[in-house]
């Protein structure tokens, strides 16, 4: 190249050299906030729901780290207690999974509204987007308790404008080869099937978090929250497209009074 050629070209390129190239986006951290379930009990940490949950999303091509903050035995007011340094200033989203220690153990469900209430109320405040991961009420506690527990995952997510996923063993339930000798831990082939079912509310929660806008970019609309009727999670309930469809044996041991579509008579889930 000839010099005079070269002292033009230079410049430029000493000028390209030096513009700041854009940083690549570091990946969504979702906190996931829940008891032995979350934890993974039982189980080597590759089966575990979080790091299940984490490939899965990432095989489906999102850039998400999933952080545990599962704590074995801990209950809605447990959660409640430690939320502050659980979720750390570096998350972007909150899946919270409480109460299934406080059916087990029959805490009194005013108890248990009382600190999903705040906990999520508290995620809220900060901006965070929250899916709440619902449970059901054992039958064995007597139907005045599940009319009374049941409900409160639905209502508190409506209450904050949360994302509601209502079972989280949706599938794993009272299914012997899907949980653990003590049938209460799903056990990896379980948590592949809670996984499976969960991704897409996980995805609408990814949907929620703000993107940076680019020119002639259309508004992005959000999958359909899942929506509840009467008194009891039921999944028969929500919009098709979020679930896929149920095992016809699941929820025996979670068997649950569903009102069904408006004006049909009540029924029983099996």
């Amino acid at each position: 190249m000839p010099m005079k050629s070269l002292r033009l070209v230079l410049p430029v390129l000493a000028a390209l050299a030096s513009t700041a190239l854009p940083a690549l986006a570091d990946p969504v951290r979702i906190v996931a906030l829940g008891d032995s379930l979350t934890a993974g009990y039982g189980l080597a940490a590759p089966d575990g729901f979080v790091r299940r949950l984490e490939q899965a999303l990432r095989d489906r091509g999102h850039d998400v780290v999933i952080v545990d903050a599962g704590v074995s035995g801990d209950t809605a007011s447990d959660g409640l207690a430690r939320v502050d340094w659980s979720v750390g200033e570096d998350a972007d989203a909150v899946i919270v999974e409480l109460g299934a220690n406080d059916a087990l153990r029959g805490v009194d469900p005013a108890i248990t509204r009382d600190a999903l209430d705040r906990l999520v109320g508290r995620l809220a405040e900060r901006g965070l987007p929250v899916l709440v991961a619902g449970m059901i009420a054992p039958p064995n506690l007597g139907a005045e308790y599940g009319k009374a527990f049941n409900p409160i995952f639905a209502d508190v997510a409506a209450k904050h404008g949360a994302l509601l996923y209502p079972f989280f063993l949706d599938g794993v339930a009272a299914e012997p080869g899907l949980n653990q000798p003590d049938a209460i831990h799903p056990n990896a082939a379980g948590v592949a099937v809670v996984v499976t079912r969960i991704v897409p509310s996980v995805e609408a929660l990814i949907a929620r978090l703000p993107r940076p806008a680019t020119q002639g970019s259309a508004p992005s609309t959000l999958p359909p929250s899942l929506a509840l009727k009467g008194d009891t999670p039921c999944r028969d309930c929500s919009p098709a497209s979020r679930f896929p469809p149920r095992s016809a044996s699941g929820w025996r041991f979670f068997a649950a009074a569903c009102p069904g579509p408006a004006g049909s008579t009540a029924r029983t889930t099996t």
